[in-house]
């Protein structure tokens, strides 16, 4: 059973307040920007191109995207942001990893170390637990949203890896080649995702009850409020139930 899946429908849930503060649209910029500095046609720069996706799926304006694209390529004058992923330990040894996208490094690190102790977790050094994980396109669609054959049949024809079946969820996991050619034909059958992305898909999952789980969604949580934080993978399993009540 995956974590993920469930942690993507609370986030979902709780989407709107997130779009309120602005944090969303701040962190899809400065991805769409980062992506851009490869190149700013997205048929060119596939990085680009699942940025832009994400964008118009939180209904950013055209004006938006394109400003963070020219930003990205240079065209309009904007911060210089270093990208790296830090790594730690969360309750119960969950692994995690946080991606980081910052203009100032030290000032980051020491931010995240100080959330990580503040939250019952712990740095690691680089490569202690990135092994664990592996990038793959992960589509996340409610089961009130489709039929597992009817899905199971999207897969065959477009080159879905795996149908994950997540209590509440269907999970679609992809190579990240076909990543897109999956979400597309997933959309063209009416059918819309909680969420979609190419994430870092952990191989095992550890599954924490009691204190463990709600001291493992409050780091989450606070590592995910960091303006300096794309997004953050972890290999937790926390039942629905649970979660929920945590994170409500």
């Amino acid at each position: 059973m995956s974590g993920h899946s469930k942690w993507a429908t609370i986030k979902h849930k709780k989407g709107a307040l997130d779009a309120k503060r602005g944090k969303i649209f701040t962190r899809l910029i400065k991805e769409i920007s980062m992506a851009a500095k490869s190149g700013g046609d997205p048929d060119m720069n596939p990085r680009l191109r699942t940025a832009i996706l994400a964008a118009k799926s939180e209904n950013m304006p055209a004006d938006n995207i394109k400003r963070a694209i020219q930003r990205g390529t240079g065209e309009l004058p904007g911060l210089t942001y270093e990208e790296f992923v830090l790594e730690g330990y969360g309750p119960g040894g969950v692994a995690l990893l946080a991606e980081i996208s910052t203009d100032n490094r030290n000032r980051t690190v020491s931010e995240i170390r100080h959330v990580f102790g503040k939250n019952n977790g712990n740095m690691a050094a680089a490569g202690a637990v990135a092994y664990m994980f592996h990038k793959k396109g992960d589509i996340i669609i409610a089961k009130s949203a489709a039929k597992e054959d009817d899905l199971m049949n999207i897969i065959l024809e477009v080159g879905g890896e795996d149908l994950k079946d997540d209590g509440e969820n269907w999970e679609i996991l992809t190579e990240t080649s076909t990543y897109e050619a999956v979400l597309d034909a997933v959309k063209k059958a009416g059918i819309t995702p909680i969420s979609s992305s190419v994430s870092m898909v952990p191989d095992t999952y550890i599954k924490l009850e009691g204190q463990q789980a709600a001291q493992m969604i409050r780091l989450m949580e606070a590592l995910e409020d960091s303006e300096d934080v794309q997004n953050v993978h972890a290999n937790f399993d926390i039942d629905q139930k649970t979660l929920e009540e945590v994170a409500g």
